[in-house]
């Protein structure tokens, strides 16, 4: 049994303004907004929402299918994740297409102007989950994340009609889905992931209330960014679960995907629904403490004694007993 990930694979380029975009911006004439900012810093880094969580699960010893379409340029993408431990082969291959890019600029104070150009991300509608459960032998869930929406729309119908259990992800497509799109990405999931803003997207756009989302789900995680975590589950107390301090706060883009891949590496290993929270938040802080998704390296015995530091030694016991990293 393995698990799938589907969602984006792109590049990215991570930009830095030293200012507040806020200063920037007049109210009464955002509809005629013209603005440019003379950035201090570029990186090029590997990201996509899928690969960042495959690239972490494959850090903590799993080896996850990741799922997606991608240019004919993805070649050392690729070499570099199957390095990590991530099964590529279900990748599609565009023959006209680009990879993906996201082009983000952050200011100061970690606010974020972005955009996001899908190339051949547009193919994954093409891509059938059947032959690839076959292939691996199974699968424990499949995550289907911000993709093409006719992608994830058929991941998720696909995922209905076959008994495959699947996360709902939807992340940034939220703001383009609407109420019918977005009612037929989440119900029916084993566990629904958003941060706090998306949870009240997801209310408003569906017109189901809180108690009425988390009917639809098995398990509904929300993230609280500084505050940490919440899980919850109908009938149950939610799981509060705070985060883990950053040594540094440097760049945000990815923390979202790292998270998701701690929280389900744990599921992965049969451990609790709190254990998953923290092994998510401990996971998140490594890629807030560097610029670009993919850039951390994770030494097994310095992990497990952060993981005590924040969340006791009983905890990190029981994390240890599971997590292999590549280095000791």
């Amino acid at each position: 049994m393995s698990l799938l990930v589907t969602g984006s694979i792109a590049t990215d380029h991570l930009m830095t303004f030293p200012g507040r975009f806020a200063d920037s911006l007049v109210v009464d004439q955002l509809d005629k907004i013209a603005l440019s900012f003379l950035v201090e810093d570029l990186q090029v880094r590997r990201g996509g929402c899928a690969a960042n969580i495959c690239f972490g699960l494959g850090n903590l010893g799993l080896r996850p299918v990741l799922v997606g379409a991608v240019g004919e340029d993805f070649a050392d993408y690729r070499a570099w994740l199957e390095r990590h431990h991530v099964d590529c082969d279900s990748v599609l291959v565009s023959r006209t297409r680009h990879t993906a890019r996201f082009v983000c600029t952050n200011d100061a104070t970690m606010a974020q102007i972005a955009s996001f150009y899908a190339g051949a991300m547009s193919e994954a509608r093409d891509i059938e989950l059947a032959p690839i459960v076959d292939r691996v032998g199974g699968a424990t869930y499949v995550l289907v994340g911000p993709n093409d929406p006719e992608g994830m729309l058929r991941h998720t119908q696909e995922c209905r009609k076959r008994g495959y259990p699947f996360i709902a992800d939807p992340s940034q497509q939220l703001a383009f889905g609407d109420g019918e799109m977005v009612r037929e990405l989440i119900d029916g999931a084993a566990i629904l992931f958003s941060n706090e803003y998306e949870s009240a997207l997801i209310q408003q756009k569906t017109g189901w209330s809180a108690a009425q989302v988390l009917a639809r789900v098995g398990t509904q995680v929300v993230t609280l960014g500084a505050q940490g975590v919440r899980v919850e589950r109908a009938g149950e107390e939610p799981i509060v679960v705070p985060a883990v301090p950053e040594v540094a706060k440097v760049e945000p883009t990815g923390v979202g995907d790292a998270f998701r891949a701690g929280f389900l590496a744990a599921l992965e290993w049969g451990l609790s629904l709190e254990r998953a929270a923290q092994l998510g938040c401990l996971l998140a802080v490594h890629v807030v403490e560097l610029v670009g998704t993919q850039e951390y390296e994770l030494h097994r015995e310095a992990f497990v004694t952060r993981f005590a530091e924040a969340y006791g030694a009983e905890a990190a016991a029981e994390v240890a007993a599971h997590v292999r990293t590549p280095h000791p």
